[in-house]
């Protein structure tokens, strides 16, 4: 029997919970599939984005397991001296 979602009807909030997800790998170059609502980090370290409005931005020392609730459209594996550092990242949207 398939699972039977409650909440199919109901419009999505920017703050409901994610409702699907996609491994990220950091790229210098292109964007991501989708923007993201929030990452999760499963390797703690540093991550240098591209927020949807455009600006680039390091978040120092996220800890594993961190969800980083940021809307996103680029993981950069490096911007100038900064190096993204944290990884088995997950995107999701």
């Amino acid at each position: 029997m398939p699972a039977i979602d409650l909440f199919e009807t109901n419009a999505t909030a920017a703050d409901a919970p994610a409702d699907d997800a996609f491994d990220i790998t950091p790229d210098d170059v292109n964007e991501l599939p989708f923007v993201t609502r929030s990452i999760y980090v499963g390797q703690g370290g540093n991550l240098t984005v591209v927020t949807r409005k455009g600006t680039t931005v390091t978040f120092y020392g996220l800890a594993a397991g961190t969800t980083l609730h940021q809307r996103v459209k680029k993981v950069l594996v490096s911007s100038g001296a900064t190096l993204t550092t944290a990884a088995n990242l997950v995107g999701m949207v």
